[in-house]
């Protein structure tokens, strides 16, 4: 048995929150050992905190108030610049998370953030550091998400603008879990 969902949501900070919170209720019902359910809600909500922020085209025409059109979908798999997008695949033995949003995307310079890097990938110092100081108030959430999960990807949307976080934590189960391996 395994559970798949696909949430497309606004750029807006309300919808973290939700998102977290879906992500939180379908690992409870499914029997998801909760240290590990709030690891990945906790990288979850900073993939989605992002992508609110970076993930779409600022329209500096609307007076100032930097929110973007709600322009429709191009495709099903496209992201609309006003709304990102939240899969997640949960199965006996994972948990896969991806973000994608209609923004930017990331550098194609390489460093620490480039597409592939995983923690403990024997990068150079001068290559951490594009890494925040620890004492930044912004910039840690794609550090935090390294650290969260068991494999992570940062990349960009191909053909098209956007960035894709994804990344995916091996699950451990309560006893009797809907989903737990035999």
């Amino acid at each position: 048995m395994s559970i798949w969902w696909s949430l497309q949501l606004r750029r807006d900070a309300a919808s973290v929150p939700l998102a977290r919170r879906f992500l939180l209720g379908t690992m409870e019902s499914a029997g998801v050992d909760p240290d590990i359910s709030f690891d990945l809600s906790l990288a979850l909500s900073e993939a989605c905190a992002n992508a609110v922020e970076h993930g779409g085209e600022h329209d500096d025409t609307s007076g100032g108030s930097g929110k973007d059109r709600d322009d429709a979908w191009e495709e099903p798999s496209a992201t609309a610049r006003g709304q990102y997008r939240v899969t997640a695949y949960l199965d006996g033995e994972k948990c896969r998370i991806e973000v994608a949003d209609s923004g930017p995307g990331f550098p194609t310079h390489a460093g620490p953030h480039a597409p592939g890097r995983q923690p403990g990938s024997g990068l150079s110092d001068s290559q951490y550091a594009s890494y925040p100081p620890a004492t930044a108030e912004e910039g840690r959430g794609l550090c935090l998400i390294e650290q969260l999960a068991d494999h992570v990807h940062f990349g960009n949307r191909p053909g098209r603008s956007g960035a894709v976080v994804s990344f995916d934590k091996v699950l451990k189960w309560r006893e009797g879990a809907l989903l737990m391996v035999s």
